[in-house]
């Protein structure tokens, strides 16, 4: 099942179930949020309360305007987090100069050795608990960008390349106990050159805006994704494109090893709240020596997430902070 949650031609907010290029409108939540909610103080599967919610009305996905697949009305209440170094490949991308793992370890790179721990370790038995990934905090609920909404870069950035991911969408219950809504597609998008610099500029190189949705896939996630990322230059034509491959079939750790490593902390355990927790990618344009300028665009698609993410790059100005003493 695919859920979006999108605006109609009046501006009302909507959550509706996506079959092909169809919406069957729910009655009754007018967010996945609260859909999500009433699943979870009702003890009902997700899936199953948005099919018994479905009225008679339907719209085209083309008439509407997509929002993020989850938001909390409170943008501070939304943390969006992520994991790297997780799938087999991705560490050529981040760190070229170490492209195998075998051998002394001490002769390895400190991403290097990282990803090498995840492929010993990443993927224990079911319930017990695997090797650390790396983990990233990006910001709250005020850094995600819908489909169609602009990807902001700080004319203070390197960079902006994008990240083609997959991530996961919670919601923490009323009892603290948190709940995985589904997956959406997404951008993870970071700044590549400042983080090239100095592994230790990553946590620099993350605080940046991304790119969610538009859909959210109720339910487990394939073993096998297959997508394409592309950037269109200003014109919309294809100036980069390569095929990326997702799920734990091509993964260094299991999904729930990266889960358990996020939701271990009871800091992320507060009732209430909306996590967006990206699971890493072994495609990027940057590795390709490809700068994406501002006015073009990037695309994410897979088949298994329905319609395409897509974000144009705009650069804001900043100033230097200024902190005034009380």
């Amino acid at each position: 099942m695919l859920l979006v949650q999108f605006k109609n031609k009046d501006g009302a907010r909507h959550v509706g179930i996506l079959e092909n290029d169809t919406l069957r409108v729910i009655d009754g939540y007018t967010t996945t949020y609260a859909l999500a909610q009433a699943a979870i103080r009702n003890k009902q599967g997700l899936a199953a309360l948005a099919e018994a919610s479905v009225g008679s009305t339907t719209v085209a996905y083309a008439d509407v305007t997509p929002l993020a697949p989850l938001d909390h009305e409170d943008a501070a209440h939304t943390y969006v987090t992520g994991t790297g170094l997780t799938h087999l490949g991705s560490a050529d991308a981040r760190d070229a100069m170490h492209k195998k793992i075998g051998g002394d370890v001490e002769t390895l790179s400190d991403s290097m050795k990282m990803f090498r721990m995840g492929v010993e370790g990443g993927k224990p038995a079911a319930g017990e608990a695997g090797v650390q990934p790396e983990w990233f905090y990006k910001g709250d609920g005020s850094i995600v960008a819908a489909t169609n909404e602009a990807l902001a870069m700080p004319d203070f950035a390197l960079d902006g390349g994008e990240e083609p991911e997959i991530a996961g969408l919670y919601v923490i219950g009323d009892d603290g106990q948190p709940y995985r809504l589904g997956y959406a597609i997404g951008n993870e998008f970071s700044d590549h050159v400042t983080e090239r610099q100095n592994y230790l500029y990553l946590a620099h190189s993350k605080l940046r805006v991304c790119g969610v949705g538009p859909a959210l896939l109720v339910g487990e996630l394939p073993a096998h994704i297959d997508g394409v990322s592309r950037v269109l230059d200003t014109d919309g034509n294809v100036r980069w494109e390569k095929a990326f491959v997702s799920g734990e079939n091509n993964m260094s750790h299991t999904i729930a090893n990266l889960e358990h490593h996020h939701f271990k902390y009871q800091l992320f355990k507060r009732p209430g709240d909306v996590h967006v927790h990206f699971f890493g990618t072994a495609t990027l344009s940057f590795a390709d020596n490809i700068s994406v300028q501002p006015g073009e665009t990037f695309e994410v698609q897979s088949p298994a997430f329905g319609p395409a993410l897509r974000n144009k790059l705009t650069v804001v100005e900043t100033q230097v902070a200024q902190v005034k003493a009380l």
